[in-house]
């Protein structure tokens, strides 16, 4: 038997993916027994929940628990990581709920919100505030719901994210996130003009080989995950742009990373350049404009303002949209004011 192990450590980090291949000599059995015996730490359950998703399949083909494995069969696996070991304290933080069933909630986040608890940050983030709203309610078996995370955003990054409410839903979900059938979609402000109205950019991302706090771009592959996000210019500022980004696939910073390697860093974005004067000139007027401009919007200048999934339970296509954040929208505004008034 050979077993092929990839864990997601991108965006996501929240999967595990698994390509068995069945010796010659097995028996037959039940998968989900045999899948038991090779996947160390996982329930039946655990295993019956994604086959119930369409999870599991063989030779290409979904199939259920009580399928029987056969010597040659090619089993590929997608599981949801084992819940993390730190304990999510409820806290009374205001969430702005774009949408709430018993499978799924939708989240507008704020800036300066981490999503999940970890080093530096066991409270004050959005899984805190969210087990908190749910602490009241309660389950089809009677059970309280835990924020179960199907995929983040940065602290400062505002917009949309979808938590699941139970373990099907978080399999069911995050499975289309690992297949690329989501639909996600940022509004970004960034540094400089466009030659063009539209792209592409292509890249492998990963871990910075000067500096593994940040994420960097190989072109030949040599390194990182394949990434791949399109791009649309909305509005052109002359010194910046606000651009409509379309991600491919989930890599840590994508948008980040793949602006910056085309000479375009986020605006305000401290980590990979954004926050000082790219474009123009340093004269004075100009200069206290943008340090102005840099105040108002201290983070980089990017919103999740779409995503579209399938319902994990109805099987319905939906699509949620949000607004600009004020921050934001306030640095178009002025920006706006401040080219028009040069072009008089």
């Amino acid at each position: 038997m050979q077993v092929e192990d990839t864990i997601n450590n991108d965006e996501l980090s929240l999967y595990e993916n698994y390509r068995i291949e069945v010796d010659k000599g097995q028996s037959l059995l039940r998968i989900d027994k045999f899948l038991m015996a090779r996947l160390e730490g996982t329930s039946r359950n655990k295993i019956q929940m994604a086959a119930r998703a369409n999870c599991i399949k063989v030779n290409d083909n979904a199939v259920k628990p009580n399928y029987r494995v056969k010597p040659g069969d090619v089993i590929q696996v997608f599981l949801t990581s084992p819940p993390q070991t730190i304990e999510i304290i409820p806290q009374d933080i205001p969430l702005n709920i774009v949408y709430e069933d018993e499978d799924l909630v939708v989240v507008n986040k704020p800036a300066n919100m981490v999503v999940h608890p970890g080093y530096g940050n066991y409270t004050g983030t959005l899984l805190n505030a969210l087990t908190f709203h749910f602490q009241d309610q309660k389950d089809k078996t009677g059970e309280t719901p835990k924020p179960l995370l199907v995929h983040r955003i940065d602290k400062d990054t505002t917009g949309l994210l979808l938590v699941a409410k139970n373990e099907y839903s978080q399999t069911y979900l995050a499975k289309q996130f690992f297949d690329h059938t989501t639909e996600r979609q940022y509004t970004a402000i960034v540094w400089g003009d466009f030659q063009e109205e539209s792209g592409t950019i292509e890249g492998h991302i990963g871990r910075s080989l000067r500096d593994r706090k940040v994420m960097d771009i190989f072109p030949d592959g040599e390194h990182g995950k394949p990434a791949i996000t399109h791009y649309n210019v909305i509005k052109r500022f002359g010194y910046i742009s606000q651009v409509q980004c379309k991600l491919e696939t989930g890599r840590t910073h994508q948008i980040r990373a793949h602006m910056k390697h085309i000479g375009h860093p986020l605006f305000g974005d401290k980590t990979y350049g954004g926050d000082k004067i790219l474009k123009g000139t340093t004269f004075s007027k100009y200069k206290q404009f943008v340090d102005n401009c840099l105040q108002i919007l201290p983070r980089q200048a990017l919103h999740a303002a779409t995503i579209g999934f399938t319902h994990p339970t109805t099987g319905e296509r939906m699509s949620f949209s949000s607004e600009l954040p004020e921050d934001m929208q306030t640095i178009i505004n002025r920006w706006t004011t401040y080219v028009s008034g040069n072009k008089e």
